[in-house]
């Protein structure tokens, strides 16, 4: 992988690991973004990690640019030689495909689908190569999905797919983005997976909606109090399909304070994934089922 530096203005360096999601580029974004906030570069006031790449936010009266970028391109030799391994946590989120909610705005926006005589998850079928709706769904939900990134909209998590690279789902986003989405709704664009954390405009596939609230800025939902935001970087998570009746009795839970998201803390090796993917996905959902 090829490192790209590029200046944002006066105030901002982007680093670049590579032009395609990996996890290895993931990792070793977040190894330099460590390493960048931990040599604690006087000026720094922010770092912002992305999918395969991240953002440093500096003042230039304190660290002129040119010396900025190159204390930071110094730092790329430990993102290299640190280990890949993440001690994190597996999470079970609940979802509802083909819900009545996101149905009702996927019709509303069919003009600006690529196939506006079907449904997104038809259409999303179709051009991965399933033979029904239902197998597409089995295909998303199967195997564990990692957190790149989480942010765009506050709370919002980017998920990557944990398996071959010819096993991904591929999906194009709207050709003209939506004016509305509802909130929690379970999207998708190119190879990632989202959760919508509120409602508003969209341009991924609309494929289900959970009940897990994701984003709560009066932290009033119960596994919110500790945070607003509910997703970090290296989360690893497990759709589990449900359907209305349980949908339902989530749903009265949150509200009642008494739902608690399944969660088991793991480890996360990417060398072992690289070697073994279905293996290392068996002992992520293992250790979920016996949380």
């Amino acid at each position: 992988m090829k490192t790209r530096y590029t200046f944002g203005g006066d105030e901002h360096i982007h680093v670049e690991m590579d032009e395609e999601m990996s996890l290895d580029a993931f990792f070793k974004s977040l190894s330099m973004s460590n390493a960048v906030r931990d040599a604690d570069i006087p000026g720094v006031t922010e770092i912002c990690p992305a999918n395969a790449s991240f953002q440093v936010k500096f003042d230039p009266d304190v660290t002129h640019p040119d010396d900025m970028l190159k204390r930071v391109q110094e730092l790329e030799h430990m993102a290299e030689s640190a280990e890949k391994r993440l001690s994190t946590r597996i999470i079970e989120i609940p979802v509802y495909y083909q819900d009545p909610w996101t149905h009702e705005t996927v019709m509303r926006f069919r003009e600006r689908h690529q196939d506006p005589s079907g449904t997104d998850l038809e259409y999303a079928a179709r051009i991965n190569g399933f033979d029904s709706v239902e197998a597409f769904i089995e295909a998303h939900h199967a195997q564990p999905w990692f957190v790149s990134m989480v942010g765009f909209v506050a709370g919002l998590p980017f998920l990557y797919q944990l398996v071959e690279r010819d096993k991904q789902l591929q999906v194009p986003k709207y050709l003209r983005p939506r004016t509305d989405t509802p909130k929690l709704t379970v999207g998708y664009g190119g190879c990632f997976s989202c959760i919508y954390s509120v409602r508003g405009a969209g341009g991924y596939q609309m494929f289900g909606i959970t009940p897990m609230p994701i984003y709560d800025p009066e932290q009033k939902v119960s596994h919110l109090k500790d945070f607003m935001v509910f997703f970090r970087p290296g989360d690893i998570v497990k759709w589990a399909p449900i359907n209305r009746a349980e949908y339902d009795r989530i749903i009265a839970a949150v509200e009642a304070g008494t739902y608690a998201p399944r969660i088991a803390e793991v480890d996360f090796d990417l060398e072992e994934f690289n070697a073994d993917m279905a293996g290392t996905n068996a002992k992520l959902m293992e250790a979920l089922n016996g949380a």
